[in-house]
């Protein structure tokens, strides 16, 4: 499992088990007590919501039974002490509090909150309460709870979905798994999610991605004890400002031989669209040379598009090895078909030991067979193709993304990067990547393609590095979305559009130095 190194707590992430050991080493190895970590938890996430929703009142604060009721119980207090007016309703009884919940309850009721049992309030009421309120605080279920939510939970969680009402969630959106971010029932739908101790990983992939809103994670000044705790993270947090110092630097001599050479063979007859979006990708991220392999029938439209590719239409799987032996790595799979065409491409380039990326029908096809696991491996299964290389479900595989990514890597070797929000990359290290945020505009055909383009020319320039080139291709293939649909929006968005967005992502990382050498 990763280390947690100096400086990169924020950067970790952590299952529900791990972070609930290392709230307890705090409280009982650094000599804080309980309540008062409450205290800290429920005062930070209350500056989150008047930094968000400054003067918005009334807040409905729903509190459940545990920890995370005892928050909300907290924040009601809060607000009441500044001024706000505030709604609280005891989703779980009062009567069944313990402990420093039982604590926080007692002292929002001696602070002036007004807390209403559920049980007690009847149907026209219960709408009203929602009608009446301007921003829904969750403190509902905690980490520690598992599974899908049980009455009276469900009710209230579909109410706070059709309110249409902003909502800040406590440590997680009640209903979400906070290890898997999985969902197996009513969930909420969070505008702002306020996580303490350590960031959960169920919050960054999954249901996760989609239910919390804007994530913020505060550390409550725990750092100290969840280096000492000696708790692992499950994965690491990577988005692009984190991590666009990987790329290597280019010395002001560079030449293309020193970028690798990238050779995708991909576009079965029909698909001819697929291994041309891959290529292009991939002379758009640094590559030094591209090549396709493709469908002869593809050549023409292939050259008119992008000059700069090299492209070669055959007929026969033989015809492959001459352009195998001089490529770094190869990209193998967009539109290739599970047809002999697509099946003798394959087998050319598994057996050519190269560096590879495999992609779509390279996966449908290994699906049939399990070749040796390789070291110089990158997967790119979306849940589909995962599934079916596990030889299970979709269910299965969304219910526990990391799981299924470290199973495949464990199958097949290399680096799985599992596609999706909060994509998945698992290698050879034992470490987990996650790469943080989603786009909804990335759910259109050719996304894939342009990701195992960007995938390849990363891995050609960081041959010895795969698990980083995964990564940074996850991060800047997301980026770049995020960077078109700034402009185009989501609906209209395209994978061409990702790839003209592509340079813009990259100059961020380049010095300045190197954007002109002009004589002064």
């Amino acid at each position: 499992m990763p280390q947690l190194a100096e400086g990169s707590l924020s950067d970790a992430l952590f299952s529900a088990d791990s972070v609930r050991r290392i709230d307890q080493y705090v409280i009982e190895q650094q000599g804080v007590e309980g309540f008062e970590l409450m205290q800290f938890a429920a005062r930070a996430a209350f500056r989150r919501l008047v930094v968000r929703w400054p003067n918005v009142e009334p807040l409905l604060v729903l509190c459940g039974a545990g920890n995370n009721g005892g928050d909300g119980y907290l924040m009601a207090a809060n607000a009441v002490r500044h001024g706000l007016a505030v709604r609280c309703i005891a989703v779980a009884p009062t009567g069944k509090l313990s402990g420093d919940a039982r604590k926080a309850w007692k002292k929002a009721v001696s602070d002036g909150v007004e807390v209403r049992e559920l049980a007690d309030i009847n149907e026209p009421e219960l709408a009203s309460e929602f009608e009446k309120a301007e921003l829904v605080v969750d403190a509902m279920l905690g980490t520690g709870v598992s599974g899908a939510p049980r009455e009276p939970f469900t009710d209230v969680i579909a109410r706070c979905n059709r309110s249409g009402l902003p909502v800040l969630a406590v440590d997680l959106p009640s209903g979400l798994n906070a290890t898997s971010g999985a969902a197996e029932g009513e969930v909420v739908q969070a505008t702002m999610t306020v996580t303490f101790i350590g960031r959960k990983a169920g919050l960054y992939t999954g249901q996760g991605a989609a239910v919390c809103g804007d994530v913020v994670f505060e550390a409550l000044n725990a750092g100290t004890g969840v280096r000492e705790s000696g708790e692992s993270p499950a994965a690491m947090l990577r988005r692009w400002p984190s991590v666009h110092d990987w790329l290597p630097v280019r010395p002001a001599n560079a030449h293309k031989g020193r970028f690798g050479h990238v050779l995708v063979v991909a576009g079965d007859r029909g698909f001819g669209g697929a291994g041309l979006l891959a290529a292009e990708a991939a002379t758009r991220s640094g590559a030094g040379l591209v090549s396709l392999a493709t469908r002869p029938e593809h050549v023409t439209a292939a050259l008119a598009r992008c000059p700069s590719v090299m492209v070669h239409g055959l007929t026969h799987g033989s015809e492959l090895p001459a352009l195998l032996n001089a490529a770094t790595v190869v990209v193998c799979g967009p539109g290739l078909g599970q047809g002999a065409w697509g099946q003798q491409m394959l087998q050319q380039v598994i057996e050519s030991g190269k560096p590879r990326v495999l992609d779509a029908d390279a996966l449908n096809l290994l699906c049939s067979r399990v070749p040796k696991p390789a070291g110089n491996q990158i997967m790119t299964p979306h849940p589909g193709e995962a599934a079916r290389l596990l030889n299970c479900v979709v269910p299965e595989v969304e219910a526990d993304r990391v799981a299924a990514a470290t199973k495949l890597q464990s199958l097949y070797g290399g680096v799985v990067l599992l596609k999706g929000a909060g994509t998945i990359i698992a290698s050879d290290l034992k470490a987990v990547d996650i790469a943080g945020g989603s786009n909804p505009g990335m759910a259109t055909g050719g996304m894939g393609d342009v990701l195992s383009g960007i995938t390849g020319a990363l891995y050609a320039q960081m041959v010895e590095s795969p698990a980083r080139a995964a990564v940074l291709a996850a991060v800047v293939h997301l980026e770049a979305a995020c960077k078109a649909s700034a402009n185009k929006g989501y609906m209209g968005l395209i994978p061409t559009d990702v790839i003209d967005a592509l340079p813009q992502v990259f100059r961020e990382a380049e010095p300045a130095s190197h954007r002109s050498k002009g004589e002064e």
